[in-house]
């Protein structure tokens, strides 16, 4: 008999072999990832936003920012449950039928709560936080103005309170027949 997705934990992966359970691969993964997908509904519509972020260990969250005024906001403000995911690609794996065709990746996604950061501390941490894993190589003070306290009005700041995550990962052997990087 096939499982009931609709009452199936929402961390429960059908495929349990491509599951990671690993908190410490899931944390590098979200350290390491460039890019995140941020997941809101409003009125049973949902949207997407693709955000810079970080994942602060510490606090188990992720932290990120949108423009003061939009659709991420307006939704977050309503119903602050979000969902939120980062991937890798590895290489395209080709096979004998069109069916069988795969991919290597690695994948990380976080279910949980967002707030709007009002204390002007946390969000300038937030912000210079970003600022240092995007931009390593310059310093606050240095090379760039820090953020002031009234700049803050002019973007959104959230935390993401992870309540529960799962990691996904397909991988082959380095010898698979025909394997390839896509664009290469």
């Amino acid at each position: 008999m096939p499982r009931d997705y609709a009452t199936s934990p929402r961390t429960k992966l059908r495929r349990s072999d491509r599951a990671v359970t690993d908190d410490v691969w899931i944390k590098a993964l979200l350290q390491r990832a460039p890019i995140g997908i941020l997941a809101t509904v409003h009125d049973g519509q949902p949207f997407l936003n693709s955000n810079i972020f970080i994942y602060d260990e510490n606090k188990h969250a992720i932290y990120l920012h949108t423009a003061r005024v939009g659709h991420t906001r307006a939704n977050i403000e309503i119903n602050d449950r979000v969902c939120f995911t980062i991937y890798e690609m590895g290489r395209l794996l080709p096979a004998k039928t069109a069916l069988e065709f795969s991919v290597e990746y690695a994948s990380v996604v976080v279910f949980g709560t967002a707030t709007r950061l009002s204390e002007t501390k946390e969000a300038t941490d937030a912000l210079h936080h970003l600022l240092r894993k995007y931009a390593p190589h310059l310093q606050a003070g240095q090379d760039y103005r820090p953020v002031m306290p009234e700049e803050l009005v002019r973007t959104s700041v959230y935390r993401i309170c992870i309540e529960e995550w799962s990691g996904k990962k397909k991988e082959v052997p380095a010898d698979f027949p025909g394997a390839y990087t896509y664009g290469g």
